[in-house]
Formats: C-alpha cells, sequence, structure tokens
C-alpha cells in the first residue's frame, strides 16, 4: 500500500475517529430521514422555500450514505481502503455534496432577505418554479465543479492524516493549474456564498429590529421582542452553526496551501474534517426547536417497533413567525391554522 494511504494517527485515535463518524452518521440518516419523511407526509402543503430544506437534507444524507461508511472502514483499518479510485470517489462525492449545501444554505439566504424585506402586495415574490429552477441550477453547479478535476482542471488527493481524501491543496504552490483551480473555487464556492449567508441575515436582523421599533407604538412590545429575539436566533444557528463547522477545515485548507501538511500533527488536521463532517446532523434539530409542524410530525411517527417517538416539548413555538419569513404575510393570513395558533400562543 503507497505511504500516503497510510494512518499518520495513534490506533487508539483511528478507532476514535471511526466511532465519532459512526455517530455522526446514525444521527444524519435518522434526521434527515424524518425531515424528508415529513415533507412526503405534507408534500401536498409544501411552501415553495421548504422545498430547499429538502434539498439540504437530501445533501445530508447523501454525503453521510456516500462517505461515511467508507471513512469509518478507513479509519478502523488505520490506511486508507482501495487506493486511488476509492480516495477520488470520496473526495468527489465531498466536494459534490459541500459545494450543494453551501449554495443551497446561500439561497435559502437570500429567499428569506426576500421575502422579509417584500411589501404587503397579494403576490408571493417566491414560487415553486423558481424554487425548483434555482435547486436545479445548484445540483449543476456542484456536479460541475466536482468533475473538473477528472477533467484536468484540479486534483484530488488525501488528506495529511491519510484516511480520507479532498482536494490537493498542496498544488497551489506546485503547478499553475492547481493555483487557478482552488482560488476560482475559494472564491465562488466559499468566499461569496459565505458573504451573502452573512449579508442577508444580517439585513433580516436589520429588518426585524426597524420592524421591532414600528411596533412599539402599538403597545406590542412583548410580542415583537419574542419575534426580534427568535428569528434573530434562528438566522444565527443557521448561518453561525454551518459556517463555524467549516471555518477550522477551511484555516486548516489554507495552512496547508503556504505551508508543507506535515508542519502540522495529524491529530490537528483531523478535528477540523471531523468537525466539518458533523455538519450534515445538527439542522434537524434546528428544525424541531423553531418549527412546530416538524415537531408535530415527529411526535407522531412511530418507530419500526411500534413504539412512539417521544422528544422535549417546547413552548411557545416560532413556527408562525418562521412561516411569514418564508412564506411572505399573505401566506401566512392566508393559513387559518396559524391564526388559531396565534391566539393559543397569546393565552399562555
Amino acid at each position: 500500500m503507497e505511504q500516503q494511504y497510510l494512518s499518520k494517527l495513534h490506533p487508539t485515535v483511528d478507532y476514535g475517529a471511526g466511532v465519532f463518524l459512526l455517530i455522526i452518521g446514525i444521527l444524519t440518516i435518522l434526521g434527515n430521514s424524518a425531515v424528508l419523511a415529513t415533507a412526503v407526509k405534507r408534500s401536498s402543503h409544501l411552501k415553495s422555500p421548504e422545498l430547499l430544506i429538502i434539498n439540504l437534507a437530501v445533501a445530508d444524507l447523501g454525503m453521510a450514505i456516500s462517505m461515511y461508511p467508507l471513512a469509518i472502514a478507513s479509519a478502523w483499518n488505520h490506511a486508507w481502503l482501495g487506493g486511488d479510485a476509492s480516495c477520488i470517489y470520496y473526495a468527489l462525492m465531498g466536494f459534490l455534496f459541500g459545494v450543494s449545501s453551501m449554495m443551497t444554505l446561500c439561497m435559502m439566504a437570500v429567499i428569506r432577505f426576500l421575502v422579509t424585506n417584500s411589501s404587503t402586495s397579494n403576490s408571493n415574490p417566491i414560487n415553486k418554479n423558481a424554487v425548483c429552477i434555482s435547486i436545479a441550477f445548484i445540483w449543476l453547479c456542484s456536479l460541475l465543479w466536482a468533475i473538473l478535476p477528472l477533467l484536468g482542471w484540479g486534483y484530488y488527493g488525501p488528506e495529511p492524516f491519510g484516511i480520507s481524501c479532498t482536494i490537493a491543496w498542496s498544488e497551489f504552490h506546485h503547478s499553475a493549474n492547481g493555483f487557478s483551480f482552488i482560488l476560482s473555487m475559494f472564491i465562488l464556492c466559499t468566499l461569496l456564498p459565505a458573504l451573502t449567508i452573512l449579508a442577508c441575515y444580517l439585513g433580516i436582523a436589520w429588518k426585524v429590529h426597524k420592524a421591532y421599533q414600528e411596533i412599539q407604538n402599538f403597545d406590542r412590545i412583548p410580542n415583537a421582542a419574542r419575534l426580534e429575539r427568535r428569528l434573530t436566533l434562528m438566522a444565527m444557528l443557521v448561518s453561525v452553526g454551518f459556517l463555524g463547522a467549516w471555518t477550522p477545515y477551511a484555516a486548516v485548507s489554507f495552512w496547508s496551501i503556504f505551508n508543507s501538511s506535515n508542519s502540522l500533527h495529524p491529530v490537528i488536521t483531523l478535528l477540523p474534517c471531523l468537525f466539518a463532517k458533523s455538519s450534515t446532523a445538527y439542522n434537524p434539530f434546528i428544525y424541531y426547536v423553531f418549527s412546530k409542524t416538524f415537531r408535530r410530525e415527529i411526535k407522531q411517527m412511530k418507530c419500526c417497533c411500534g413504539w412512539r417517538v417521544h422528544f422535549f416539548n417546547t413552548e411557545n413555538s416560532m413556527e408562525n413567525h418562521v412561516s411569514m419569513m418564508w412564506m411572505g404575510r399573505e401566506n401566512t393570513r392566508a393559513c387559518p391554522t396559524a391564526k388559531a395558533n396565534n391566539g393559543e400562543a397569546s393565552t399562555q
């Protein structure tokens, strides 16, 4: 076996990494499968922007199914399994689903910003056709970027710790090919989407803040304060959660660009990689906390053994406020159940 595919880690660390990925994989599959099952059950009632949540769940689920088993087996084998072919496959899958997740989150932020700043007109600025076209564009663009190294622009290769594969960051200085690919990928697939996400959520926070100041004149300070606090928290969880999970990995990758990969201890290169992979698991928990509909559907689900699934109860749901941000004011007004829920929340 080639030296580059041998683990640079202590066997105990390899086992620990495999166990961590196994736990993350199980949580990812269970959580995102629940999201997809809920979407299928509510297919006739899905709103346009909710399709992006489904798309994100598909990307996270795809990453867990296509990548984690190979990574776990390699960690427990203390060496990468399959050689160059499996390395290219693993890196391609990671790049494909990683870019699609980043672009999906970027599109979600843009849509939320547009809906938040839309007027109270009867026309919804977001329709299903536009969202479906956006999703098709996301996957085509992600697939294009993923296959470019196979076509000769850029390279895939093993991680410094030996039991994972990704973009060959070290080629940044070794060839003009690697330099141009990594620079273009960083700007178009990482920097611009991240700045767009941050800008959109800052705009949402500012809009909610202004709305809070206006509502103060109508003696609705408590409800407005709750609305501002919860919407801001949701935006921060979505944006900071994803960017926070991938920032350490990006930092280590850029260190590998400008320095030798051997200058960092293998464990230091492993931990950010594991932390980034954990990003596939936590989104369903965010949906559970902030969506009363998702929470209700989860409680109604039954395991294959026949026992009902129980989770903690969360009072004062944000469902109606979140629906206003996602679907526009006109859809919220048209939904009688939302009005009923508002009435129940006001009596608590």
